[in-house]
């Protein structure tokens, strides 16, 4: 069960009821799952993340199987089960093998894959695992997707990093209906 309650037009300070209203418009005025439920506790900042967020799920430059893989490497780091189970039969439908997805998964030995996925595996991972990138996979990242798509993937994997850390905090709950196994943490 979510630590937070669901926040409700009623308990909104005044000077933040338009941007609760904008982020509630399409859920019948209320944001009951997913990091977004924990991120509506600050109305005004969630419509600005959003922004941010339509811009690189609408408009980035990278594809969106690059995407997907981006947000499952992420999810693994920061073993955010709910970016996990919102984005592997995704990473699947957009053309990820599930021999990586499943790797991914498991932590297990990734197996051969195209140069942009493993660019993007290669800088997720590094970065994750030292907070810092490597030149040589900071040149990979270059040459994969030129400086902006680069920009845009670390971008992307840096805001999901702040989905998944608010999914974590406030232990946002997962869908009952799953596809998806399951991170083994």
């Amino acid at each position: 069960m979510a630590r937070a309650p669901v926040l409700t037009r009623e308990n909104v300070p005044e000077q933040f009821l338009e941007a609760f209203d904008h982020e509630t418009a399409n859920s019948g005025g209320v944001v009951a799952s997913g990091p977004g439920s924990a991120m509506i506790n600050s109305p005004e900042m969630r419509r600005r993340c959003n922004h941010l967020a339509d811009y690189l799920r609408q408009e980035s430059s990278l594809p969106d199987r690059i995407q997907q893989l981006a947000m499952l490497i992420t999810a693994r780091a920061t073993d955010c089960q709910f970016i996990w189970n919102a984005h592997a039969a995704r990473g699947r439908s957009a053309g990820l093998s599930d021999a990586l997805v499943n790797a991914i998964r498991d932590r297990q030995p990734l197996p051969d894959m195209p140069p942009d996925e493993a660019a993007v595996v290669r800088v997720g991972t590094e970065f994750f695992n030292n907070r810092r990138v490597s030149q040589e996979a900071f040149q990979v990242g270059i040459d994969q997707f030129g400086a902006q798509g680069l920009t845009e993937l670390t971008t992307l994997i840096g805001y999901y990093a702040l989905l998944a850390i608010n999914a974590n905090t406030f232990d946002i709950d997962l869908p009952e209906e799953r596809t998806e196994p399951v991170l083994p943490i």
